[in-house]
């Protein structure tokens, strides 16, 4: 006896949403592990220019839940390197970083799906799609974490989640590096 095709067919579709989801979830955790064990040497990255300041904030915003030095490193590096190329090494690294709780998220597992956050957060991002990504990464906030978790969750096409955290991320380290651009030179004229 054979089971009819429409059944088959689903049955097809429910093994490869499990594997893609286990598969995320590994990839979450290994990633998590990775940047959590050296995050104390990430400040070490950013001697190495721009590549640096990129790796450094990739590195920070992998982690999802854990704080490390990103915008620390930005601010600081943008006086000593022009702050349009430190905000765009940082954004481009943040922004790819972000996809670690996006990554969270398509697992189905996660750990937030049960928190208040979580539940105030996911109808935001399921409204305004990529347009909340932007205005939630464009602010320092530890909620990005549980907005990138419910944009995989709700299944945001990833190339849409990936821009919109790139953008917010420019617009915040934009405003982190010209602020520690300026500031430098107020200390140096200090009396």
């Amino acid at each position: 006896m054979t089971l009819p095709r429409k059944t088959t067919e689903k049955t097809n579709h429910d093994r490869k949403t499990l594997i893609l989801r286990g598969l995320s979830l590994l990839a979450f955790i290994a990633i998590t592990i990775f940047v959590f064990s050296i995050r104390d040497r990430a400040a070490e990255l950013a001697v190495y220019g721009y590549p640096g300041i990129f790796l450094v904030s990739l590195l920070a915003y992998a982690t999802v839940f854990f704080p490390a030095p990103g915008l620390a490193i930005v601010f600081g590096m943008a006086g000593v390197f022009h702050p349009l190329g430190v905000a765009l090494a940082a954004a481009l690294g943040a922004g790819l970083g972000e996809s670690t709780g996006y990554l969270a998220g398509i697992s189905g597992r996660s750990v937030v799906e049960n928190s208040q956050a979580y539940r105030r957060i996911q109808p935001f991002v399921e409204k305004y799609g990529a347009f909340a990504i932007i205005a939630l990464t464009a602010i320092p906030n530890p909620i990005v974490d549980v907005a990138s978790v419910a944009a995989g969750a709700l299944k945001l096409p990833f190339w849409k989640f990936l821009l919109a955290a790139w953008t917010g991320q420019m617009i915040k380290m934009t405003a982190i590096a010209y602020a520690g651009s300026l500031s430098l030179g107020w200390l140096l004229n200090f009396p």
